[in-house]
């Protein structure tokens, strides 16, 4: 198998101490490093099926997504250069009451490695901090929420009303298991998506 095929496969089983050397492998053969990435990706959504169905559990998730990172750290010098001008700076943050940073850590990665500066407000995040963050850092041009639990419906809400109501000039995008493209549209988000790889392309889609 090709080195991109092969660090598609260990990525899946987690195979972090590999995948460094093998993303490397991959680029002296050529690959380039949107082509590594996106075969990492498809990897993650790999993962994240065999997750929701039972297959794999929270453990294995965790080491898929580490190895992911480990990769990613390899070809992001690459994909800095890449890009012929940064989106600006996204804010991310799991909302109040809401302890899962998972699947916020995933699409963190993946809309970094699309040309966004991260700013990561971790889990648990109040509304107003949302937008206190977005005034203290430079070039802000999106705002990421997540919810992962129905009972952190309402924080999802009051998140992306909070930040439309302060006038600041951003983008809102929103996910999380039980969010549906009609929620986010009845909050008022600008985009939604259901997974790490389509947030990417919705938080490109939405500052372009």
């Amino acid at each position: 198998m090709s080195k991109i095929e092969e660090v598609k496969a260990k990525v899946e089983i987690g195979k972090t101490k590999l995948i460094p050397g093998l993303v490397q492998e991959a680029l002296d053969e050529g690959s380039s490093a949107a082509d590594i990435l996106q075969a990492m990706v498809d990897s993650m959504s790999v993962v994240g099926e065999k997750f929701s169905s039972g297959e794999i559990f929270v453990p294995e998730m965790l080491i898929a997504a580490k190895a992911m990172a480990k990769g990613v750290d390899v070809l992001r010098p690459l994909l800095a250069g890449d890009t012929s001008a940064s989106l600006g700076t996204c804010i991310i943050g799991t909302v109040a009451g809401d302890l899962h940073d998972i699947g916020k850590n995933l699409v963190s990665m993946m809309i970094e490695s699309a040309g966004f500066t991260m700013v990561d407000l971790g889990v648990d995040v109040p509304a107003e901090r949302f937008v206190e963050a977005v005034k203290e850092n430079e070039n802000v041009t999106l705002v990421a929420c997540s919810g992962l639990l129905t009972t952190t419906m309402p924080a999802l809400k009051e998140a992306v009303q909070t930040i439309k109501a302060s006038g600041l000039d951003v983008k809102v995008i929103v996910g999380g298991a039980p969010v549906t493209p009609e929620y986010a549209a009845e909050i008022g988000a600008d985009g939604f998506a259901p997974d790490a790889g389509s947030a990417a392309v919705k938080a490109k889609e939405l500052v372009a």
